[in-house]
């Protein structure tokens, strides 16, 4: 029986083809699933739109003033004097603590800033009115 040389025995290769399309497989998954994972607990209210609106998911509250006076946190309604109380409780916890205000575009000012004034006087100084972009 002859065996074969040594020498003929063909060296290993690394195939980097497959490789390559598995990692850009791995890429577009990660960043499909990482767009999801952004998505916004909020109620749907028409807000205004403006040209220079500013992305900043670093607030801490989300409240939103539809048209017909209602308050919601996030995606649950609440009520001013409960919002006062539990803004209160996280500014004590954080001193980075922001609320974004989304407030339909059909809702007085006055209403507004009477939301805003309560805030005020709970100690919140860090706002932020939500827009939509042109």
């Amino acid at each position: 029986m002859k065996l074969r040389d040594p020498r003929q025995f063909e060296k290993p290769e690394i195939i980097i083809i497959p490789m390559i399309d598995i990692m850009f497989f791995l890429l577009v998954f990660f960043m499909i699933s990482t767009m999801s994972m952004v998505d916004l607990k909020t109620v749907d209210v028409n807000m205004p739109k403006a040209k220079n609106v500013e992305t900043n998911l670093s607030v801490t509250y989300l409240v939103t003033l539809k048209k017909d006076g209602s308050l919601w946190l996030e995606d649950k309604p609440i009520t001013q004097d409960d919002l006062l109380r539990r803004a209160q409780v996280e500014q004590s916890k954080n001193s980075r603590f922001a609320v974004a205000i989304r407030a339909d575009e059909t809702v007085d000012y006055g209403t507004l800033m009477q939301l805003m004034d309560a805030l005020k006087g709970a100690g919140i100084s860090r706002f932020a009115l939500a827009a939509d972009k042109k």
